[in-house]
């Protein structure tokens, strides 16, 4: 067999790196600015019609509950929000970097002091912050670190600290960020569940459903809840007719451990704000979780969450 030269196959490899971090960059640049616009046309439309900021808020919800049914996911109240709050924030297009990726602007929209937030906008640009990078820095005061050093020095100091532990991302990450799977409209790859549970309830469906009672349907796996611009998922979700009502079910391959709760009534919360319709009852959470070696449906212990904090036995 002829051999082929490395010199070949760098050539090779240069050229496709290249036409991948074009398509990524090309695919961030469209994606910014058609939030942009969609943000600008909520504005122009409130101004239009003299909506108010408390009025805007139903304006939104009901306008998030319409482009999800009629477009699909990427429209919930938290993002439309962020698109309004981006085209308000950033009033002229041509300020827009393309080097940021929406995820990287959902993060700088939550700092509200505008001198601030210019600066992470400079400093992620100029270091190439990745979205989880920006958000360390954010969290750990970077900014007023800055204004109590003194003397050029410190300053020095300080940032050069502030790079340790620095994440580089290639232009090529932005194609696995979830808002880009909405934007294309692409199925994403979500996270595997707990193996062990997940492969349990996959072998005994349909026993696990009348375990659960009358009226239940199943909505999917591993749905995705996005807090704080952060993506977390949903084990399971089911809708039960009778109740009108979305079920929530966590599967923890642990023991029992309060700090389920609060992780499940985030997505409660979210489900209540950006998924229910006007005729559905407040959703329900039940956290599955087993201490034992083999897992296996009878052995499994479940909790629902009522109410905001109480936990309960699910019978």
């Amino acid at each position: 067999m002829n051999e082929v030269a490395p010199s070949l196959i760098t050539e090779i490899k240069t050229i496709l790196k290249t036409a991948r971090q074009n398509v990524a960059r090309h695919i961030n640049t469209e994606m910014i600015t058609a939030y942009w616009n969609i943000g600008r046309v909520i504005v122009d439309n409130e101004q239009l019609n003299g909506i108010n900021d408390a009025t805007a808020r139903s304006t939104i919800l009901a306008l998030s509950k319409i482009l999800t049914t009629e477009i699909g996911k990427g429209f919930s109240r938290s993002n439309l929000f962020n698109m309004r709050s981006f085209y308000l924030n950033y009033p002229t297009v041509q300020t827009l970097s393309g080097q940021l990726s929406w995820s990287h602007y959902c993060e700088l929209l939550s700092v509200s002091d505008t001198s601030k937030r210019r600066f992470y906008e400079k400093e992620a640009i100029n270091s190439g912050w990745s979205v989880r990078e920006l958000k360390r820095q954010i969290s750990t005061s970077l900014f007023e670190r800055l204004l109590l050093s003194e003397g050029k020095t410190n300053k020095e100091t300080v940032m050069s600290l502030a790079m340790h532990g620095i994440e580089m991302s290639s232009p090529i990450d932005i194609l696995k960020d979830p808002y880009v799977f909405e934007f294309l409209g692409i199925p994403e790859n979500k996270p595997i569940m707990e193996n062990d549970l997940r492969k349990a309830l996959v072998q005994q469906i349909e026993k696990f459903l009348l375990e659960l009672g009358r009226g239940f349907m199943f909505v999917g796996t591993q749905q995705r809840v996005t807090l704080g611009n952060v993506h977390r998922y949903v084990d399971m979700v089911f809708y039960n007719k009778i109740l009108s009502a979305y079920v929530l079910i966590e599967l923890k391959a642990v023991k029992f451990l309060p700090e389920a709760v609060g992780q499940l009534n985030s997505y409660l919360n979210y489900y209540s704000a950006e998924v229910n319709g006007e005729n559905d009852n407040p959703p329900i959470g039940i956290i599955l979780c087993t201490d034992k070696d083999s897992v296996d449906i009878v052995d499994l212990f479940s909790y629902a969450v009522v109410g905001d904090y109480g936990v309960a036995p699910f019978p």
